[in-house]
């Protein structure tokens, strides 16, 4: 029904010669979940057009874009004021050449362009929103050529979440531009019950991360805490459609290098965005080797879609599993206590049956470990993860 609402738009769209795709013709986006750069959680308000520019540069300088990320997005601040006929613009001191103009220089790395915006009347930051003028905005950023659309949930009053997320998609379907849409309402109104019908590739879950492990920062999450909140919610992940637990805070030095790893393994399991969040020009060896480990990304990359969950617990200690193509699992010892523990997976907790030999392979340490029957045990540090993949 969304797709007949919008009829009228499409082919007034396409009278006019804007190109238009209908929602039958648009590609299914994301089929895995989106990697990328966005600028929030270290830069905050304080973007312009050389930030982002240098952003695109050293994802690619640096190697990130040829493990998966392909996706620089520009977050709240960006906005200028709309111009005489509504239009959104960008803020002239910061972004002097313009969005267009920025969008084909990350599309000139051979990335893609992503841009903020709120469906409120204005942005968690002031800034113009897209209540009233989601349409406009979507044939904007079209025009642009914007490939992903974060839309935040600031400044609503009454809006109806699904309501006004519907509308944003149905624009960017008029629009005739394939762009990835996520949505951004902070799991209050649980969208992962409704994302996916209103034309959602991805939905936030909770409040915004805090970098820390665990405990509240002002009104951000830690990052266990944020897993913690995400555990019950795997069956509703899949291609097209994902969870996202937020942004990465991977570099950003309010974690170890051991509770990075961590918050990077749990985001694989959980099959959730890579959305790195840090500094792109100053990354450390550590950053650098989790954000870029190629056989972690692949467990979140996996063609079958599925999330992992948790299948065993006693008191800090966890096993997680994530069924994989081929046959394979994907497994995560996790210690959330303070001391290092050894932990077990047993094979029936990953649905294997408990007498056959399988192949352990070590993630982080990129190492085969041999074959193992019934079970598998391993060290795990403090705040720490063995991430596994295991094969009958």
């Amino acid at each position: 029904m969304r797709f007949f609402r919008s009829l009228p738009i499409i082919l007034l769209l396409g009278c006019i010669g804007f190109p238009t795709l209908t929602y039958a013709q648009q590609p299914l986006l994301a089929q895995t979940p989106p990697m990328g750069w966005n600028s929030w959680n270290k830069f905050g308000c304080h973007v312009n057009e050389a930030l982002i520019r240098s952003a695109a540069d050293h994802m690619v300088a640096s190697g990130m874009s040829a493990v998966g990320y392909q996706y620089v997005v520009i977050d709240d601040c960006w906005q200028g004021e709309r111009d005489a006929n509504g239009n959104i613009q960008p803020d002239a001191q910061l972004f002097p050449s313009g969005i267009k103009a920025l969008a084909d220089y990350v599309h000139s790395r051979g990335l893609k362009f992503g841009i903020y915006t709120d469906a409120g009347t204005k942005a968690c930051a002031g800034r113009s929103g897209s209540r009233g003028h989601e349409f406009q905005d979507a044939r904007q950023y079209a025009a642009w050529g914007v490939d992903y659309l974060k839309e935040d949930w600031c400044n609503t009053g009454t809006q109806n979440p699904e309501s006004s997320y519907t509308t944003m998609h149905e624009a960017l379907v008029a629009a005739g531009r394939p762009i990835v849409l996520s949505i951004c309402e902070w799991g209050a109104a649980k969208p992962y019950l409704w994302g996916k019908e209103v034309g959602g590739n991805l939905w936030r879950t909770t409040g915004d991360i805090a970098d820390k492990f665990e405990g509240k920062d002002d009104y951000r999450i830690g990052m266990i805490d944020i897993v913690d909140m995400n555990a019950a919610l795997y069956p509703y992940a899949g291609p097209g459609h994902w969870n996202d637990p937020d942004m990465l805070q991977v570099g950003n030095g309010g974690m170890t290098p051991v509770e990075y790893r961590t918050h990077f393994s749990m985001w694989a399991m959980m099959a959730a965005p890579l959305m790195a969040g840090n500094d792109l020009s100053a990354m450390s060896a550590d950053t650098k080797s989790i954000l870029m480990n190629k056989e972690v990304i692949a467990v979140d990359q996996d063609s079958l879609g599925e999330a992992g969950r948790r299948v065993w617990r006693d008191g800090d200690l966890e096993v997680w599993s994530r069924n994989l193509t081929g046959g394979y699992r994907a497994v995560v010892l996790l210690n959330r206590g303070t001391t290092a523990r050894n932990i077990t997976v047993h094979w029936t907790d990953i649905g294997y049956p408990d007498f056959l030999n399988a192949q352990v392979r070590d993630l982080w340490k990129a190492e085969d470990m041999g074959s193992a029957k019934s079970s598998y045990t391993a060290g795990v540090a403090a705040h720490g993860v063995v991430m596994l993949t295991v094969k009958l």
